[in-house]
């Protein structure tokens, strides 16, 4: 009894079981996705990278000399001009050297002032020696004078000629000797002169690298030590990192949008004004295959753009200093009136026809997505091109991001709920037979 008191026990609960699964069991809750509309927009293609605001033209004053600085009348920040005095290293080596140099170039001009004054004693003994050896011919054809006073005035007169001609040289040589001074005291004159450093340019000290009493280094085997740097902080630029996948897009006057994060509420405008030809991680050696290969591009800062943070209207201070950060947003093309759809509702599915990846978006008509191929072009931060496939008007699925990239398939049963622009849809079911 008590067995079988057991059995109609669990049989009621089976068929428990089996009723509520009939009442139940008949519906289920589909997957919510949201929707969004493909709408005619203007969309303009950018590249974003970062980089260092630097001035446009910023020369080094490097030493052409060595020595101790002994005088710097400048200090950072100061404005200078063309011409003005930077920076002064000790001369005293240097004018002694000048004055060996001028000392040798004395020499010289006395060496010469002899060897002319040979010249023309050589001139003499010659003329002195023609004149005995047209006598001595003379006196010899009429037989006065004997073979050997004949041979010894022929050898006077062929001496007298050597010595001029070597009086000639000497002479010729004084005046080499002379050039060879004159560019030694020339060399000593122009370093005398290195050792005072003057603006080459107007502009701001942004740099200060030595100070009094410091020794530089002169050009050698290598270039001299800066000793400061003189900036026209009027004109600055943008120096960024552009990628290679991006690079090919760029191009020179690319209007730009800059944002610098000394000044979060600001956009100022620039344009591309140079392009690197090279990849930044090619060495001397060949490229470092360890790096990322991007290129070198110049972005100007229109000073109209920022001309109202200045303090000052006249002054040609900047309101940027070189080396501070900024994020730039390259306009490389722009298209308007096109049909468009945010970029997350564009995702790959593998072709029917060859097995490779084909790009396209899910059309959402009454819970169920077809996948549909697409041909895209340009697009911003938000929205995506769509040149053929879809209509302006469609709807489609654009999220949760895993369902559109990864879990859709065309013919799917899913629930939609439109965006904040668009009618949402709720939840819905539907009944199973």
């Amino acid at each position: 009894m008590k067995k079988k008191k057991i059995f109609l026990i669990l049989g009621g609960v089976v068929v428990l079981l089996v009723i509520a699964a009939s009442l139940f069991g008949g519906k289920r809750e589909l997957p919510e996705t949201t929707t969004t509309t493909a709408s005619m927009r203007s969309i303009t293609e950018r590249v974003s990278a970062s980089g260092k605001i630097q001035p446009v033209l910023e020369v080094n004053i490097s030493a052409e000399v060595s020595g101790q600085l002994i005088d710097l009348p400048v200090v950072e920040g100061d404005r200078v001009n063309e011409g003005d005095l930077l920076a002064q290293i000790n001369p005293d080596v240097y004018i002694a050297a000048r004055n060996r140099a001028q000392a040798a170039v004395n020499t010289t001009l006395s060496n010469l002032s002899s060897a002319k004054a040979m010249l023309a004693t050589s001139e003499a003994n010659l003329f002195v020696a023609e004149q005995s050896w047209a006598r001595t011919q003379k006196l010899f054809s009429n037989g006065v004078i004997s073979q050997a006073d004949y041979d010894q005035s022929e050898a006077a007169i062929h001496n007298a000629k050597a010595t001029l001609t070597s009086s000639e040289e000497s002479v010729k040589s004084a005046n080499y000797s002379i050039l060879s001074a004159n560019a030694s005291l020339q060399e000593t004159l122009d370093n005398l002169s290195r050792t005072t450093l003057r603006a080459p340019q107007s502009g701001i000290v942004t740099a200060l690298v030595k100070e009094v009493g410091e020794s530089v280094q002169g050009n050698g085997f290598v270039a001299g030590e800066v000793v400061m740097k003189i900036s026209n902080l009027s004109e600055m630029e943008v120096d960024i990192e552009v990628n290679e996948s991006d690079i090919v897009r760029v191009a020179m006057g690319n209007k730009s949008e800059i944002e610098v994060d000394a000044y979060l509420s600001e956009t100022f405008l620039g344009e591309v004004t140079e392009i690197g030809n090279t990849a930044l991680n090619a060495g001397s050696n060949g490229f470092n295959l360890d790096q990322v290969t991007n290129f070198s591009v110049k972005v100007g800062i229109d000073p109209e753009s920022y001309q109202h943070l200045a303090s000052d209207a006249t002054s040609s201070q900047s309101p940027f200093r070189p080396g501070m950060s900024a994020t730039v947003d390259l306009l490389t093309k722009s298209v308007t009136d096109i049909v468009s759809v945010p970029i997350q509702c564009v995702t790959t599915r593998k072709s029917e026809e060859d097995d490779k990846a084909e790009l396209g978006v899910f059309l959402f008509d009454n819970e169920t997505v077809t996948w549909t191929k697409v041909e895209t072009g340009i697009q911003d931060n938000r929205y995506i091109e769509i040149i053929s496939g879809i209509e302006n008007g469609a709807t489609l699925v654009s999220g949760p991001y895993d369902m559109v990239s990864r879990k859709l398939e065309d013919g799917d049963k899913v629930s939609g709920k439109a965006e904040d622009n668009n009618e949402g849809e709720g939840t819905k079911t539907i009944d199973e037979d």
